[in-house]
């Protein structure tokens, strides 16, 4: 799971192929019903350095002035011939498409058709009842050579002189065990590697023998409010603060991750490199302010594609795909930008970021390592070589398990069983769900193994001999006990359960967790995904028959069969050795740069910061 700081949804083309689609967002600086908007003219024209310095009476004023200028023909003006609203559109989709116009423009071109309500959400029309070349002019580049061989033992990924290198890793469980199993492997090589992550995985990242750093932030009280809002948008306005502040606590805690002793030993700590995932959030500025190398490696997909929508949108038309990218991209950034600034500003002592680079989310040099199978995506044609697709990283925690001796004996009992767990997810309903996962194996002939979880499953009016109710164990060891695996689709789960060669149904609650869902299904291995929302015992019957299917055992048989060589955690160490600047070496890390009085309310001045 990852946790996202915007409360947001992206959907692209409609439920009814009406041509439209909705993006929501929050902006917590937004607080009352309002339609932003500029005209085509002012939002296209202008050097791409320029700022906008409006304050918000200013701008309700010059769009006034921009309607009565246009209302009709003058005798010294020709008449005018207007663009319909999808001509115009598109024309502003390209743009949002060309990464070297800077994200301030972008913003303002979102604003052109956006309407932010009472609520502090923002709805936003896209249309792709277009044809694809509409929006194709050379942002998906091709490259050409073998795509695999670009991970395979590249001659300079030596190993490099030991580094104190720091893991920023934000998210459960789920999201941080790929990383242990990483550092363990650099650690292995010669490498300090500190692991901060959330206080809750404190024990389990010691266990493993890896240095620990808290970072802020409480990994129940995202995936709770995740869960609660449906991924994103804010159930009310007490909600939003919540997250706010858990985002905000994270970002502050990032600095002293990369620069402080360590808490138990007081041994000094200055890191020469960050690994990073996504959800940290303020990582990139860090490694800016530090001047140190930053790689950055996650389970699900943040680059831009045209082979695939971001796993947080709702894109029906692969014309939206790489859009989809660009639209998320920003909407996250209108959802922290003030605390990312008071972070550079207060702790940081760097300029606010003032809009002049065309993202938000890292510099474009900045390397990415993405942690799953190419067996189950392949990396797409248009990402670089900067870019590796490296495997599933798994963490041996098999080997050092004691099952319960009435697992060991349930499971000799009778055939294998299907696993139902929602792993560190909260379910808002779980004598409910417990109820239809008890009478789908009832109905289907079927044993099952109920994880309780974070979501608190299996209370039970009465024992049932076909149901083993279970509190943890490691998915290493479990699965390959199993005929089949029911579960919300995270990255790490998603792969265990491929790698013991389960066919694998996915109920997704939010994030990348559909994407997931999809991809299993593409590879004929799982049943359509069943949404959180849509649970009901007639799918989750289906469900089972699907899994029980001899084809789709074999369909996971030759997956798994093709997984087995892989070694992600190898794939990821040796792409961070390829990609590490061997002159970045020579260089100490330095004092982060003097603050300066450049005001970012200066530069948006419709916003608060």
């Amino acid at each position: 799971m990852a946790e996202i700081p915007v409360d947001f949804v992206v959907e692209i083309g409609g439920e009814n192929g009406d041509g439209k689609g909705t993006v929501v967002a929050h902006d917590e600086s937004k607080a009352s019903e309002r339609t932003l908007g500029i005209s085509e003219e002012d939002a296209t024209s202008g050097s791409s350095g320029s700022l906008d310095r409006n304050m918000p009476g200013q701008e309700s004023q010059s769009m006034e002035k921009t309607i009565e200028d246009h209302s009709g023909p003058t005798p010294s003006q020709p008449p005018r011939i207007e663009k319909s609203p999808n001509q115009s559109r598109i024309r502003l989709a390209k743009k949002f498409l060309d990464e070297k116009i800077p994200l301030k423009k972008k913003l303002k071109w979102l604003k052109r058709f956006a309407t932010i309500q009472d609520d502090g959400t923002v709805k936003f029309d896209v249309p792709v009842d277009i044809r694809h070349q509409s929006l194709d002019f050379g942002t998906g580049v091709v490259y050409d050579g073998d795509i695999d061989k670009e991970t395979a033992e590249p001659e300079d990924a030596l190993l490099l002189p030991p580094l104190q290198i720091v893991m920023l890793i934000v998210g459960t469980r789920g999201d941080v065990q790929p990383f242990v199993a990483i550092g363990k492997r650099l650690q292995a090589d010669g490498h300090r590697v500190r692991l901060a992550t959330h206080a809750n995985f404190k024990e389990f990242v010691l266990s493993a023998g890896l240095e620990f750093f808290p970072l802020g932030g409480d990994p129940k009280v995202l995936a709770a409010y995740m869960v609660k809002n449906k991924g994103f948008l804010p159930s009310g306005p007490s909600e939003i603060h919540i997250q706010r502040n858990q985002i905000k606590e994270i970002i502050f805690s990032l600095l002293p991750a990369c620069v402080d002793p360590d808490p138990d030993t007081k041994v000094s700590f200055k890191a020469d490199a960050i690994i990073a995932n996504p959800p940290a959030y303020g990582h990139t500025h860090v490694a800016e302010a530090l001047r140190v190398p930053l790689h950055i490696m996650f389970t699900m997909p943040w680059t831009p594609t045209s082979e695939f929508p971001h796993p947080l949108s709702r894109v029906k038309q692969p014309v939206g795909y790489r859009l989809s990218y660009q639209i998320v991209d920003a909407l996250i950034w209108l959802g922290i930008r003030d605390m990312i600034n008071e972070f550079r500003k207060k702790k940081l002592r760097l300029r606010p970021v003032t809009y002049l680079s065309g993202s938000y989310s890292s510099p474009p040099h900045v390397p990415y390592a993405y942690i799953w199978s190419p067996h189950l995506v392949p990396k797409p044609k248009d990402w670089g070589p900067n870019i590796d697709v490296v495997g599933f990283c798994f963490l041996d925690l098999a080997s050092n398990y004691v099952p319960p001796d009435s697992l060991v004996q349930w499971l000799k009992n009778g055939e294998a069983p299907i696993y139902i767990g929602f792993g560190s997810l909260p379910v808002e309903e779980p004598e409910r769900m417990t109820q239809i996962i008890v009478q789908a194996l009832e109905i289907t002939g079927q044993r099952g193994i109920i994880n309780k979880g974070w979501g608190g499953l299996g209370n039970l009016a009465e024992p049932k001999d076909f149901v083993y109710l279970l509190d943890n164990c490691p998915h290493d060891w479990l699965f390959i006990q199993c005929a089949a695996v029911v579960h919300h689709g995270g990255a790490g789960t998603t792969a265990a359960g491929l790698k013991a060669a389960c066919p694998t149904t996915i109920v997704p609650f939010f994030g990348d967790q559909p994407f997931w869902g999809d991809q299993v299904h593409a590879r004929g291995v799982g049943p359509v995904p069943i949404p959180v929302d849509e649970f009901s015992l007639e799918k989750l019957v289906d469900a089972i028959r699907f899994m029980l299917d001899p084809k789709v055992k074999q369909q996971a048989l030759e997956l798994a069969k093709a997984m087995e060589n892989e070694d992600g955690v190898a794939g990821a160490v040796q792409a961070f050795y390829k990609h590490f600047p061997r002159k970045s070496l020579e260089l100490e890390p330095v004092k982060p740069h003097p603050r300066t009085l450049f005001s970012f309310r200066q530069c948006f001045g419709c916003s608060r910061y």
